[in-house]
């Protein structure tokens, strides 16, 4: 299941050291052995093959949020930003009644991740939404408001970056109350605090939500950093009150 053996992007700052301690605790947590390793394996392996951008979750952060959902006994999951469907696989496949809604702007990955989770056999509890988020968030949210869809117990953001603020305000919306909101990338290597990178697109995404959520009174919040056989960055994550 290790990423590595699937991506290795340049951009990425990796050290052997961080890469082992997953290596050995994926050994013993998440062994080949459970039954999802054969399907979270063919999404990583069948997105590279379709020409899909290096930019899925790892299998320590895949597990997390579904430990998340486990913790939380989340029974709707929403996701802005399916790519291969990794995460959503992650989740539905740990949590045998949750059902994960997951938007996706690119066809051509939402195609994909269709065909990877159909793979995985859970078509039936996972849904992928076509469309940009700023379209497609909304109507989740009229759905919800007249009662012909839950609100959403566990909400992951992993989507364009400059959106970050918007789709977290919109997230926290169609939340229950002490739901668990997660945006990612929010470290980016160092970035989030560099002098130099304060003009960068991610970055000033990453500032915008923390600041918000940092005044917004329907949220307590933290930022975590995290190192592995991926990358150095970090994710923030939410607590809707």
């Amino acid at each position: 299941m290790s990423a590595k053996n699937i991506f290795n992007h340049v951009s990425y700052e990796q050290d052997p050291r961080w890469t082992a301690v997953d290596d050995y605790t994926l050994s013993h947590l998440h062994p080949t052995s459970r039954a999802n390793h054969s399907s979270l394996k063919y999404c990583l392996e069948n997105s590279r093959d379709q020409g899909l951008p290096d930019i899925s979750s790892y299998a320590s952060l895949g597990k997390f949020l579904a430990l998340q959902c486990q913790i939380g006994n989340v029974k709707h999951a929403l996701e802005v930003g399916t790519l291969g469907g990794y995460t959503a696989i992650w989740i539905a496949s740990q949590i045998p009644d949750i059902h994960v809604t997951t938007v996706e702007v690119d066809p051509k990955h939402a195609e994909v991740a269709r065909h990877n989770i159909q793979k995985a056999g859970l078509g039936d509890r996972v849904e992928v939404l076509d469309g940009p988020g700023l379209k497609v968030l909304p109507k989740l949210k009229a759905e919800i408001d007249s009662g012909k869809r839950a609100r959403f117990g566990f909400v992951f953001i992993d989507a364009d970056k400059e959106n970050n603020w918007a789709y977290f305000d919109q997230a926290v919306d169609m939340s229950v109350s002490r739901a668990c909101v997660c945006v990612d990338n929010m470290v980016r290597m160092g970035r989030l605090v560099a002098e130099e990178a304060q003009g960068k697109t991610g970055v000033i995404g990453a500032r915008q939500v923390i600041e918000n959520a940092g005044k917004d009174a329907r949220v307590d919040a933290v930022v975590m950093q995290t190192v592995g056989e991926k990358n150095y960055d970090g994710f923030l994550m939410a607590v809707v009150k």
